[in-house]
């Protein structure tokens, strides 16, 4: 069973620029979370309307800027064990069991 099975779907939004290493690296480490985790990722490019408006909102000193269900959640490296370990607790939380995390 999914660590997030049931559960509400968690979205995460990937705020990503240009030329960005850390931002590809972020998608990257997403696709590969998404194997393990049931959440949506919603892609959104630094430059765009949107895009601008969510780094003036959240003003990150780095690309990516990484939302979790709206809120902020990360800029710049994406820590992938951080997110592992919220969605982890949220699947417990749902479940009413505690992994050990």
């Amino acid at each position: 069973m999914h660590p997030t099975e049931g559960a509400l779907t968690t979205v995460v939004t990937l705020v990503h620029a240009e030329a960005c290493h850390f931002c590809t690296d972020a998608g990257e480490a997403l696709e590969n979370l998404q194997r393990t985790y049931r959440f949506n990722v919603e892609s959104i490019r630094a430059d765009s309307e949107e895009g601008r408006a969510l780094v003036a909102l959240h003003r990150p000193a780095m690309s990516p800027l990484v939302l979790l269900d709206g809120e902020f959640f990360s800029h710049g490296r994406f820590p992938r064990k951080k997110l592992a370990r919220v969605l982890d607790e949220r699947a417990a939380a749902m479940t009413g069991t505690n992994r050990g995390h």
